[in-house]
């Protein structure tokens, strides 16, 4: 009889605190339940971001969570976004092969400019910097390889000394009388880009949508024109890009 009334106090507390035992395991297992794993929504816009090429789209982390600059409907300016429009330009600019010279990306970046998407989609600057050197220097030696200089430089009269000939020299006097700069201006350069169909492929935001020539699309078609020069000789090496140089802006520009 003892024992029973020593074991009913014990029991009583059993019953007390098995209750708040029976929430603990509760939790816990909720705890175990619990997935570490994405949801069905983030995977399926992971695979879309992989299947979407990079030039198509902003990255959803380069966004800001609001706009920090109201959208005005006067400013919209609608840009090329189809590949075979894109495709039907580089044939045109380069020849028949010209959409397979170049990677997808780097066909579109070579024609987007900073000012497109505030760059969240790259830009060409870089290449366009490439593409100039390039270009600079096939003008200097297409002026150096060229007879103009001989047939009309004159000799002063006053002068008694006799200068050092070589047929290797006697180009050089058109780099001096014709600089590069007066060659490849950005007028000429931009109305042969304009002749190519570019004002309808390239990727930019101007400043004042209705004065494009105020917003400086002759700059913007320079910098696309020296940018696809860039990405050839990255992609297919100098001596391609020396040639495309030569035949498709020089040639055409009076400069051989």
């Amino acid at each position: 009889m003892a024992s029973r009334t020593a074991n009913r106090p014990l029991q009583c507390i059993v019953k007390r605190i098995r209750p708040v035992c029976e929430c603990a395991s509760s939790r816990t297992v909720a705890i175990r339940h619990f997935s570490a794993s994405k949801s069905r929504l983030e995977a399926e816009r992971g695979t879309d971001k992989g299947e979407r090429p990079r030039w198509s789209y902003t990255p959803e982390e380069m966004k800001a969570p609001y706009p920090w600059k109201p959208k005005m409907p006067e400013n919209e300016f609608k840009c090329n976004n189809d590949p075979q429009v894109l495709d039907r330009f580089y044939i045109n600019f380069l020849g028949r092969g010209g959409d397979k010279l170049l990677t997808e990306e780097i066909k579109w970046l070579a024609v987007t400019h900073k000012s497109f998407d505030q760059g969240r989609r790259g830009f060409n600057d870089r290449l366009a910097f490439f593409g100039r050197r390039i270009l600079t220097l096939q003008t200097n030696l297409a002026l150096v390889n060229s007879s103009v200089a001989t047939q009309t430089q004159s000799k002063n009269p006053s002068d008694n000394r006799v200068p050092f000939n070589h047929p290797a020299l006697e180009g050089l006097a058109n780099l001096s009388d014709t600089p590069v700069g007066s060659v490849l201006t950005k007028e000429r350069l931009a109305g042969l880009a304009t002749q190519m169909g570019m004002r309808d492929i390239m990727r930019w935001q101007p400043r004042m949508v209705a004065s494009l020539n105020a917003s400086g699309i002759h700059v913007v078609l320079n910098s696309c024109l020296y940018a696809i020069i860039g990405a050839i000789a990255l992609q297919r090496g100098g001596a391609v890009a020396g040639e495309v140089a030569r035949e498709k802006i020089l040639k055409p520009l009076g400069i051989s």
